[in-house]
């Protein structure tokens, strides 16, 4: 065999090498692209989804935040966490208890390597996903939702009723037609809540046939043009907060659509407060950004239960306690291909 046979040959060997490297690569990378183009979304539950002596396990994972939360509030997170219920209830106390224990199972899930895609949070909840996306710090959140809570606390001329099983025009064209009444949670098509005087809320009640009307034990009309007084008064304060652009978009209760930039965020926020949380939107919106799971990041199962039925393909997790993280973190992580 001449020298240039001998170099075809040994050319050919190579490339024929190179080519099949190049195809696992592609496999590989195919492989890789399939684990990861599935989306997580993190979704946080607001006031209602309390359970007395939530946070508790996390005591000693989440010392510092809790030290630094008992600093802020001037009362202890974990011992009114194991308070009676109708203490743990009350909005003064209940609002940050839920954000600094959502806020500490964030730092949990982060620092054992997850990341979500989008994220969300009901109402309350929407404090800690803003926390989540890095917008603003643990302290400066719970300042700002110390006071949402103080100001919600204080509103005592209002009433709200949760119905279920309605007929959706029917209460649409009600609520149109009567004054001192909106839709203040609308959480999915079997699911709302109303908001309003105690007159307007109450006719609604009678008027609009469901399967079960229940009126909340709130003294205020949340989410509605009754919280207007309160509402400009926090915006004054929010005004004056910087928020960073999120690292992870955000889907906000008065518009579900996903956003970063922290100017948005924070007029979205600022409307909060009057506006409707528009959960059912954001739920249906999750498959449409090729979300197929779905973790629950807070005590009970609220969001789990209102996005199930309004959208039966997603997968959905819960992570209420450190087991749980834990659990969802190792069956969840993302799967990174080493060659």
């Amino acid at each position: 065999m001449g020298p240039l046979v001998s170099s075809l040959v040994t050319l050919l060997a190579d490339m024929t090498f190179l080519i099949g490297h190049l195809l696992r690569q592609l496999e590989i990378d195919a492989l890789h692209y399939v684990i990861t183009m599935s989306k997580i979304v993190w979704v946080f539950p607001g006031q209602g989804s309390q359970v007395v002596g939530m946070g508790t396990d996390l005591a000693e994972i989440a010392k510092e935040k809790f030290v630094a939360a008992d600093d802020v509030l001037g009362w202890s997170i974990l011992e009114q966490c194991q308070s009676d219920e109708s203490k743990l209830a009350n909005t003064l106390y209940n609002q940050p208890c839920l954000y600094v224990v959502e806020c500490a199972l964030v730092d949990i899930l982060k620092n054992k390597g997850m990341k979500p895609d989008l994220l969300a949070g009901h109402s309350l909840g929407e404090y800690s996903a803003l926390y989540a996306a890095d917008v603003f710090d643990f302290v400066t959140g719970l300042c700002l939702v110390k006071r949402r809570a103080e100001l919600m606390s204080q509103a005592d001329d209002g009433a709200m009723a949760a119905l279920m099983g309605f007929d959706r025009d029917a209460l649409d064209t009600k609520l149109a037609a009567t004054e001192g009444v909106v839709l203040a949670n609308d959480n999915n098509p079997g699911q709302v809540v109303i908001s309003g005087t105690p007159e307007a809320v109450d006719t609604i009640i009678a008027d609009v046939k469901s399967k079960r009307a229940v009126k909340l034990n709130v003294g205020g009309a949340f989410h509605s043009p009754l919280m207007a007084p309160a509402s400009y008064e926090f915006d004054q304060i929010l005004k004056s907060v910087p928020f960073k652009d999120a690292n992870v978009p955000v889907l906000s209760n008065v518009d579900p659509t996903p956003s970063i930039d922290g100017d948005v965020l924070k007029q979205r926020l600022m409307q909060q407060m009057t506006g409707a949380v528009r959960w059912r939107e954001i739920s249906l919106n999750l498959p449409e950004y090729d979300v197929d799971t779905v973790v629950e990041v807070g005590p009970g199962r609220v969001l789990a239960g209102l996005i199930k039925r309004t959208c039966r393909s997603l997968a959905l997790k819960n992570v209420a306690t450190l087991e749980q993280a834990e659990a969802v973190a190792s069956a969840l992580g993302r799967v990174e291909v080493m060659v």
